[in-house]
């Protein structure tokens, strides 16, 4: 060998670096799986992510093998940042950032100038290993395991809520769920498939699982009712559990929004309103983590991907805020923080992309899928301008319960004549499947809003009437709405979860129907009103899907009927009107120290609320005295006050004795 090649063989060695040389793509190098070396490479093709199939930069622009260095400029760091996220396996929405490709590599890079690309912080070191205990492989091995064995069954309550659930509420695209489970059935056994699994989806297919297994419960045996009941908590766990622990490996995703959505929507089923509002402020925050909150118009995306996204976030934000204003808290969207437009009246997700393009909106004469949708959202934003005036920290004015109210009869007049509370037109129902229920959640929101606004006025009184407004507004929507679930008891298991999916599935109207009978025992409506409740809370009871939640809200209304009904007859025996009968209380007047007793109390019943002893000790009736009917009514009166749990019966039972009233 010569003296020249000799220099160039040791030249070679300088060049080349310790340890081996790369021959996968980052993906199949993460999953320890054999990559064919093309770009996409047929593992990235085969798992559906060839957008994710990168190799090092060095690697890429020089050539496999090559480890030479490339010198790094502005331009080719610009493209490295925001890569941290696509390294971990979660698509993002548009770009190489959760917040658009134009601004937020440079906006990062200028913050942080001295910062190494962030693709290049996200060594193998800095990865969860899919072989850890600690990893996502032992999370999702754990969850698969909840999994029926039988695809058949599978096949069966997914094809229950596709067919008689998923059109009325707008869950999922038909075709593309039952093609993702194809998928995932058909992988094959071992980890490398098994690490493959996206606990997003999963999550989405549990809380799925968890609605079909009650449709496809019997109403005949009791015992095979309870084994269903059971399986849909457990299918509804194992959602909750991968909702929580998919972002911390994976990221956000529009099927981990949609099975927060869907987990909120179940406990609102099972009337655990105050469990919601945590779970859709979660599923909030995981669409703002993907730039929802932004319209997709202005992140440059297609306009089918667009209306998919406004309608997601629609359904949150309805229930955002419906959520919030029926439990007095803080709702999770501030709308002077969003920048996003209501859906447009047109249905696109059976469309290419290409057809949906050049398709127009429909005029609102025309129901499509997204109409409840953009209604819905006005309406959700003034039952948040209304949470904001009339229930926030500082204490509202009248007129201010005046002008929101005008907003709300307004909004309803503006409804096109399928969706109007007064002389509906039912004629295109034949043709649109899904309008009788829209049409009962339009209904429905509507009284509920109604109602909240003007309960705290319901027990005042006036001498020039000043709150008859309140009063009229408070007993229209609540009979009006009470004849709408009167209804919806013959519609059977499927129809009853249609009707059921939404904040409409409480029970404000049959309350304050109850409270307006147990203020007014001998009022010309009391006999009327305690005829439809009566009604009301014997089919609830004969309901065998009725749970200890939907139970405990029927004895709150039984407790309503029959002390009205004791009053009543007690002033039909004296010829006069009866005192009421406390119950489980002590009657009589009350000294300063057991005021001050009560108030505390109170407090404690009311979350904290605060109250002064002055406003419990005088009325124009009794100016120095105190008696038990006249604490609730001043909590009741209050803002702040929201209504206990139905389960605290004790509570219930102390408030409808104290509110009533003797003329």
């Amino acid at each position: 060998m010569n003296m020249e090649g000799f220099k160039v063989i040791k030249a070679r060695a300088r060049a080349r670096k310790r340890g081996r040389k790369t021959t996968s793509c980052s993906q199949c190098h993460i999953r320890k799986q054999k990559c064919n070396q093309e770009i996409p490479c047929s593992r990235c093709i085969q798992r559906g992510v060839p957008e994710l199939c990168q190799w090092p930069a060095d690697e890429r622009d020089i050539g496999i093998g090559s480890h030479e260095k490339v010198p790094a400029t502005a331009d080719t760091q610009g493209t490295e940042l925001g890569q941290l996220y696509i390294a971990r396996g979660a698509p993002t929405f548009f770009g190489n950032s959760y917040f658009g490709h134009q601004v937020a590599a440079r906006m990062i890079h200028e913050s942080a100038p001295e910062l190494p690309p962030m693709s290049l912080l996200s060594t193998q070191d800095s990865l969860q290993s899919f072989r850890n205990d600690s990893g996502p492989f032992s999370q999702v091995w754990d969850l698969l395991g909840l999994l029926p064995r039988n695809k058949v069954t599978v096949d069966r309550l997914i094809e229950r809520f596709l067919t008689e659930i998923n059109w009325a509420i707008d869950t999922v695209h038909p075709e593309t769920f039952r093609s993702q489970f194809e998928e995932f059935w058909g992988r094959k056994f071992g980890f490398d498939e098994i690490a493959g699994v996206d606990l997003r989806w999963l999550a989405l297919l549990f809380i799925i699982l968890a609605f079909s297994v009650l449709l496809d419960a019997p109403t005949t045996s009791p015992e095979k009712r309870k084994e269903s009941e059971e399986a849909s908590l457990r299918f509804y766990w194992a959602s909750r559990r991968a909702i929580v622990i998919a972002p911390s490996f994976h990221g956000e995703s529009l099927d981990l929004v949609r099975a927060g959505l869907m987990v909120t929507r179940y406990l609102l089923y099972t009337r655990q309103i105050a469990e919601s509002w945590l779970t859709v402020s979660f599923a909030m925050r995981m669409a703002q983590a993907q730039g929802m909150h932004i319209d997709g118009e202005k992140w440059g995306l297609s306009k089918k991907a667009t209306e998919v996204r406004r309608r997601l976030w629609g359904n949150l934000y309805m229930l955002d805020k419906t959520i919030a204003l029926a439990l007095g808290r803080p709702y999770a969207v501030s709308d002077h923080m969003c920048l996003i437009h209501p859906p447009e009246n047109i249905w696109l997700d059976d469309l290419t992309g290409a057809q949906s393009e050049v398709t127009c909106a429909q005029p609102l004469t025309r129901p499509t899928p997204s109409t409840v949708t953009l209604l819905g959202i006005g309406l959700a934003r003034i039952a948040g301008e209304i949470q904001d005036r009339c229930f926030g920290l500082y204490p509202a004015s009248y007129d201010v319960v005046i002008e929101m109210d005008e907003k709300l009869v307004a909004w309803k007049k503006q409804l096109p004549s399928y969706f109007a509370l007064d002389d509906t037109d039912f004629s295109l129902d034949a043709s649109n499947t899904f309008l009788p229920w829209h049409r009962l959640y339009v209904h429905s929101a509507f009284h509920f809003a109604r109602i909240t606004l003007h309960r705290p006025y319901l027990l005042r009184e006036s001498i020039t009437n000043r709150f008859r407004l309140s009063h009229e507004a408070c007993i229209s929507s609540a009979s009006s709405d009470l004849k709408i679930r009167l209804e919806s008891l013959g519609y059977g298991i499927a129809g009853s979860m249609r009707w059921t999916l939404g904040t409409h599935n409480m029970f404000n109207s049959a309350l304050i129907l109850g409270i307006i009978a147990v203020r007014r025992p001998k009022a010309p409506q009391t006999t009327a009103i305690l005829d439809d409740l009566e009604q009301y809370c014997e089919r609830l009871r004969k309901d065998v899907r009725l749970n200890e939640f939907g139970l405990a809200e029927v004895k709150v209304v039984e407790l309503c009927i029959a002390r009205t009904k004791g009053f009543a007859r007690n002033a039909n025996q004296s010829g006069q009107e009866a005192q009421p009968e406390p119950l489980n209380i002590m009657p009589g007047i009350l000294s300063h120290e057991n005021i001050l007793e009560e108030n505390r109390h109170a407090r404690m019943a009311t979350g904290g609320m605060s109250l002064e002893p002055t406003t419990l000790c005088a009325s124009p009736d009794h100016p120095s005295g105190y008696s038990p009917d006249m604490m609730w009514p001043a909590i009741w009166e209050d803002q702040n006050f929201a209504f206990p749990q139905a389960a605290d019966l004790e509570t219930w039972e102390q408030m409808i004795s104290e509110i009533a009233y003797h003329e």
